[in-house]
């Protein structure tokens, strides 16, 4: 097992936010082929069922499964954490790599374009671009991804200027790397504690903004399930059924302390720094005791 994943599962959090992000995705992956009951299926004798056998977490006013809803909801929030991570991914490391190891006036460029992009919330975006291109669970990722790749850019753009500075660095340039193989070596797995942490919580707030624009209705359409649109449309019921609105409220709450918790805890077992600097206290921590013995 390599050493950052002992160190990752060696910590609560980290386990944690492991066993939230494996669950959320085998959840999603069995919707895909089963549910207890279809989620689109509507049975008005069965409306408001109280959590039981068979409908374990009861029934909404049209006599859908919640527990199927929640299943099927996993598999968009999935999508669209997913498809909002690829989307930073690439927007962040280009613009990041544009503003660091370009040319002065690209590198300018780039800073003052990241500048004005990061000026505009990313549910306002997501919300401008819904509105021309119309709901859908496509857009939201993009739109998502988009704005959370330029904030990325802006906070791995600088660890990339100081990096790039390091002897290691000068070394492979010395020896013959192109920029690319530079790029690709050293400086990204060198900025990777900085860009997971930012990534986790891009995906993390991806969850939300898929939640919340759905609930707006601008995300999942009418045939999609999705945790946000079962907000919407039992919140309405709060006062008479107020148990039903705890379930998909709870699953959006624990995917997203989970991503946040799994990005720190991976931060933490990859950041060479971070592991020294542990290792060193608790150096220091067991002298100290050994002296009070």
């Amino acid at each position: 097992m390599p050493r950052w994943l002992r160190t990752l599962l060696s910590s609560r959090t980290g386990l944690f936010g492991a066993v939230v992000v494996l669950l959320i995705v085998v959840v999603a992956l069995v919707s895909a082929f089963w549910t207890p009951f279809d989620p689109m299926l509507s049975d008005i004798r069965g409306r408001w069922a109280e959590p039981g056998w068979p409908h374990l977490l009861g029934t909404d006013g049209t006599g859908r499964d919640i527990l199927s809803l929640v299943m099927a909801g996993a598999r968009t929030t999935l999508f669209v954490a997913a498809g909002a991570g690829v989307v930073a991914t690439v927007v962040g490391v280009a613009l990041a790599a544009l503003g660091a190891l370009t040319a002065r006036w690209i590198r300018e460029t780039v800073a003052v374009l990241v500048d004005i992009l990061i000026a505009f919330p990313v549910l306002m975006i997501a919300m401008m671009i819904s509105a021309v291109w119309g709901g859908s669970l496509w857009v939201v990722a993009v739109s998502v991804g988009i704005g959370f790749g330029v904030s990325i850019a802006r906070v791995t753009r600088p660890e990339l200027r100081r990096v790039q500075q390091s002897d290691f660095v000068l070394a492979g340039r010395a020896s013959g790397l192109t920029t690319w193989q530079n790029l690709v070596r050293h400086l990204l797995p060198n900025v990777a504690p900085v860009f997971i942490v930012q990534l986790s919580w891009s995906m993390a707030v991806a969850v939300l903004a898929e939640a919340g624009l759905s609930y707006l209705g601008f995300g999942a359409t009418l045939t999609e399930a999705s945790w946000g649109t079962l907000l919407a449309d039992l919140q309405r019921y709060i006062g008479v059924h107020p148990l039903t609105v705890v379930w998909p409220g709870l699953a959006i709450t624990i995917t997203v302390l989970g991503l946040n918790l799994l990005g720190d805890a991976l931060r933490e077992a990859t950041d060479p720094t971070l592991s020294r600097n542990g290792a060193a206290e608790r150096l220091t921590l067991a002298g100290e005791g050994s002296v009070v013995a």
